[in-house]
């Protein structure tokens, strides 16, 4: 399934249209603890509590993680999450949950809170792009 996920997330593929990547500081430490609460109730029975992946769900931080959605655009992550997630009943959670969601996320990935929130706007995380290695 996260190989399935992974191709579909790929296809979608968006041209990043800004200098701002995941390095930039695009997410604050007060919306990375919103999705780690909701990262715990809703997504943390099938992803782990580390997001290290359990059984059919992949890895949600890590290498493998890093390596897969590197030069993608955050609106691919966003957008997978948004269309797929939760596993049992995909596509309700809100545009905010999932921002939160992936604020939390870069933070376990060590990538650096900033000052503004994540955005909701697909135009705006088009801009966005996962950059897996520090510059």
């Amino acid at each position: 399934m996260g190989g399935s996920l992974l191709r579909a997330a790929q296809t979608t593929t968006s041209t990043t249209t800004s200098d701002q990547t995941t390095w930039s500081g695009v997410y604050t430490e007060a919306q990375a603890k919103r999705g780690e609460a909701l990262y715990a109730d809703k997504c943390s029975s099938c992803h782990a509590p580390d997001l290290t992946g359990l059984d059919q769900a992949p890895a949600l931080a890590g290498n493998d993680f890093n390596t897969n959605w590197n030069d993608l655009s955050l609106n691919d992550l966003f957008e997978r999450i948004h269309i797929s997630m939760p596993g049992d009943k995909p596509g309700t959670l809100s545009r905010q949950e999932v921002a939160d969601l992936v604020a939390f996320i870069l933070q376990r990935g060590n990538f650096p809170a900033g000052q503004a929130e994540l955005s909701t706007q697909a135009e705006a995380l088009k801009g966005i792009k996962f950059v897996a290695k520090k510059p």
